[in-house]
């Protein structure tokens, strides 16, 4: 992912741009300035922050994303820009004419590596693959059986034990995987975005009120790699959740976009 991803969590933090920096003013700290054009995903965990107006002009011309969070630390909502690619149109239209026979497959890709990826995960985990592996390679276009939930059943459950429910405002586990998932969501809808791609029409996900539906159907590929993290640090901290509100904790979620990932390989 081009820029970087940058969060900013001290109480009062003040926000404004000086010379296309985006200067940033925190109550017993000195004042620091980031160059606009390093930045991709800026996030405020802040309730008391402010803002000029130029900071959401300067940052949305330059196609940086901002992500905003609740009170519970994980994201709320995000800010993308409305233009993004040289050929934006045209692209837009190739995707509202794209017929369901493609849209079908592109769904059977997606969840295809997801299953993989959470066989890996297991395997990674427990020395077991627990036959998602090979799962992966019987779904079919636009998934008729149904594989993805028939994977999730099997894999929660041996991730984090039986007892483990996903839910998507509980706290523990859930907390650090949301917090994951909803930042990888962000990112891949500003990359959609700057492809001159729609984000809100999706090829399985297509709930009226969600204007992200393909960054959902992209963000399923991705979730193992949150799950990863997220038991790392659960056995890190003595088999138990670290609270998602300590900053180490978000880092350390955040650190994702650092790794390096082998494709097709």
């Amino acid at each position: 992912m081009a820029g970087k991803i940058v969060e900013f969590s001290t109480r009062g933090t003040r926000f404004s741009i000086t010379h296309r920096q985006l200067v940033v003013e925190r109550p017993e700290h000195p004042k620091a300035t980031l160059p606009i054009e390093d930045l991709g995903v800026v996030i405020v965990d802040d309730v008391c922050a402010t803002y000029t107006q130029s900071v959401f002009i300067e940052l949305l011309t330059s196609g940086v994303t901002l992500i905003i969070t609740g009170r519970n630390h994980l994201p709320l909502g995000m800010m993308l820009p409305l233009a993004g690619h040289h050929i934006q149109t045209e692209r837009h239209r190739a995707q509202l004419e794209a017929s369901l026979p493609t849209k079908k497959r592109i769904w059977q890709a997606i969840v295809s590596a997801k299953i993989a990826q959470q066989g890996h995960v297991l395997l990674h985990f427990t020395g077991d693959h627990h036959g998602l592996i090979p799962m992966a390679r019987r779904v079919r276009s636009g998934d008729p059986n149904n594989l993805e939930a028939v994977a999730a059943q099997r894999y929660w459950p041996r991730l984090f034990g039986k007892g483990f429910r996903r839910h998507s405002e509980a706290d523990g586990i859930n907390a650090l995987l949301n917090y994951g998932y909803g930042v990888i969501r962000a990112a891949i809808a500003r990359a959609l975005v700057a492809t001159g791609l729609i984000p809100s029409l999706g090829v399985f996900h297509r709930n009226r009120a969600n204007p992200f539906c393909l960054a959902d159907d992209l963000l399923e590929a991705y979730r193992p790699f949150v799950d990863w993290r997220a038991k790392t640090l659960v056995i890190e901290n003595g088999d138990k959740a670290p609270p998602i509100g300590e900053r180490s904790t978000r880092a350390a979620l955040l650190s994702l976009f650092n790794e390096t990932v082998l494709v097709g390989g």
